[in-house]
């Protein structure tokens, strides 16, 4: 009997990070459909012999349209084989799990999710930003940059809430937009700031800013790649605690700070 389609969370990065189950189904699997946010030290552990069909997205560069993975993932499981689609993060995190799930479901395909530690939950771990601490926050939003622009009727007034986290995945291209409209929205612009670059990897780097210099801050940092923006008040606990995190020792670990420093 042909087994599920696994829709599996790789995780930020860390390999360490991975469950105990995405594990074993990396290193059972035929085939895996990897995603670009799929580190190399998590692709280094699939076996010699698996099948692997790269199927990655960057912004306004699709490897692989949607709708091809889609029936890509059909075609596979059709086949008879053990198919792993492993994802960056958290499959239903900005992931587009639930577009691939709908579509095994309404073709009568099983599927099974195996949750992953989600980007915000794993970078802001290893850089010492608690997304929620008493006094500082009493709650955490998670928004995406990849479509904030111009035209984006997103609700900013909400997203400008001081006393709440504000998470954006993939903000690195719209970071000038999102602290413009952030802060045209009442949040205060000197709020703290960070860009966590590469999170939970060898190659981390954390740029703290207040909200009004972070693109700057970025900018000089030069930094690209995954990186994930964290705004509220429980960024300026990073300095205190960073650099007792065990990863913090490596040397390309890096905390940048702009000139309106926290």
């Amino acid at each position: 009997m042909t087994p599920p389609v696994y829709l599996v969370g790789a995780g930020p990065g860390d390999p360490d990070l991975l469950t105990v189950k995405a594990l074993r189904l990396i290193q059972g699997a035929d085939v895996i459909v990897y995603d670009k946010l799929v580190s190399d030290d998590i692709l280094a552990l699939i076996p010699t012999g698996t099948t692997r069909i790269f199927a990655g997205k960057t912004k306004r560069n699709h490897h692989m349209p949607q709708g091809d993975t889609n029936e890509l993932l059909l075609s596979l499981w059709r086949s008879g084989r053990c198919v792993v689609r492993l994802k960056g993060g958290d499959p239903f995190v900005f992931g587009r799990g639930g577009e691939e799930a709908l579509h095994l479901a309404k073709n009568g395909v099983p599927f099974e999710v195996v949750p992953g530690i989600t980007s915000s939950a794993g970078c802001a771990a290893y850089a010492g930003i608690p997304l929620t601490h008493r006094g500082l926050s009493h709650g955490v939003r998670f928004v995406t940059g990849h479509t904030m622009n111009e035209d984006m009727d997103l609700h900013w007034q909400s997203l400008a809430d001081q006393d709440t986290t504000l998470v954006v995945y993939m903000g690195l291209t719209t970071v000038e937009i999102i602290v413009e409209k952030l802060i045209a929205h009442g949040m205060p612009a000197d709020l703290p700031a960070a860009a966590i670059n590469h999170g939970t990897r060898p190659e981390q780097r954390i740029v703290l800013a207040d909200l009004a210099g972070l693109p700057k801050a970025i900018r000089d940092a030069d930094i690209a790649g995954p990186t994930l923006l964290v705004i509220g008040h429980v960024v300026q606990l990073s300095e205190q605690l960073a650099w007792f995190m065990p990863n913090s020792d490596s040397d390309q670990t890096h905390h940048v700070k702009n000139s309106q420093t926290l």
